[in-house]
């Protein structure tokens, strides 16, 4: 196996009196970060020739994956996407003003307002949604698929274990 820059800040986690376990914690954290950083850079260089940023991708993919007519309740969106209802209602308004949804009543409750691609909403939705599929696989280009999806089902098992605790 080959080192990387995390391997690199070990030995002063050992000489600093760290147990091993959280050294093991820090690497994963560390690893973790890095690597979200390479998958973020690759899609959002591929957003920006859409003209998107990763949170109006964020949201058009949500939509776009849902059954037609392609909508969702804001407080949907903001759940699926983690997302707070200021930064999806901020979200939605540029996507609105970019006519790649619109918002329209719902009948069933008063209260709230669907959030609808439109047709062009729809086209872009799917273009990035190829943009991102496209950034994906250049970043793990190279890397087997066995190492990927072993990566994967580890981190789901630590994610089961760890997801549902809050901290301030």
């Amino acid at each position: 196996m080959k080192p990387d820059e995390i391997d690199a800040m070990v030995p002063r986690w050992v000489e600093s009196g760290l147990s091993s376990s959280l050294i093991a914690g820090l690497e994963l954290s560390k690893r973790l970060s890095r690597l979200h950083l390479v998958f973020e850079q690759a899609i959002k260089a591929e957003l920006a020739e859409l003209g998107l940023t990763y949170a109006e991708f964020d949201v058009l993919a949500a939509l776009a994956r849902t059954p037609a007519p392609h909508r969702m309740k804001p407080s949907e969106l903001s759940k699926a996407l983690l997302l707070t209802s200021g930064g999806t209602s901020n979200v939605l308004q540029r996507l609105t003003a970019a006519g790649y949804v619109e918002r329209e009543a719902n009948a069933g409750d008063a209260r709230s307002r669907w959030v609808q691609l439109t047709a062009e909403g729809r086209r872009v939705a799917l273009a990035a949604l190829d943009a991102s599929s496209r950034a994906h696989e250049e970043v793990l280009a190279g890397v087997p698929e066995q190492d990927v999806r072993a990566a994967a089902d580890a981190l789901r098992e630590v994610l089961t274990l760890v997801g549902r605790r809050r901290f301030r």
